[in-house]
């Protein structure tokens, strides 16, 4: 589960680069459009299975989910203000973290 939640995750965070991608990029990019209407969700079910499934997979879960769920980070009680400071910080690496998590989700799914 946790695998494709960071695919799709990734595909979000990395929608400046998907058309790019031959043959499916157009198709990807209609994709991560979509889900993108959804990505304050997504990143909180990320970082929801981030903890849950403490490795790899949820090391970037969490990271991934941060960056999609910057919008509601400051209304976290206590730490949502430093929440949002390191999830706008990691805003500026969105496209390497969307690569990543695509190839850490597809790579979870092979093996």
């Amino acid at each position: 589960m946790i695998e494709i939640v960071n695919i799709i995750a990734g595909l979000i965070l990395a929608i400046s680069i998907l058309p790019s991608i031959p043959i499916l990029g157009r198709d990807l990019t209609k994709l991560a459009k979509v889900l993108g209407e959804f990505q304050t969700i997504i990143g909180i079910v990320a970082i929801v299975l981030g903890v849950v499934h403490w490795g790899l997979q949820g090391i970037v879960a969490i990271i991934a989910g941060l960056v999609l769920a910057l919008g509601i980070l400051p209304s976290v009680p206590l730490v949502g203000k430093d929440l949002a400071r390191l999830a706008k910080w990691l805003r500026g690496f969105q496209t390497l973290i969307g690569v990543v998590a695509i190839a850490v989700g597809i790579w979870g799914l092979l093996f």
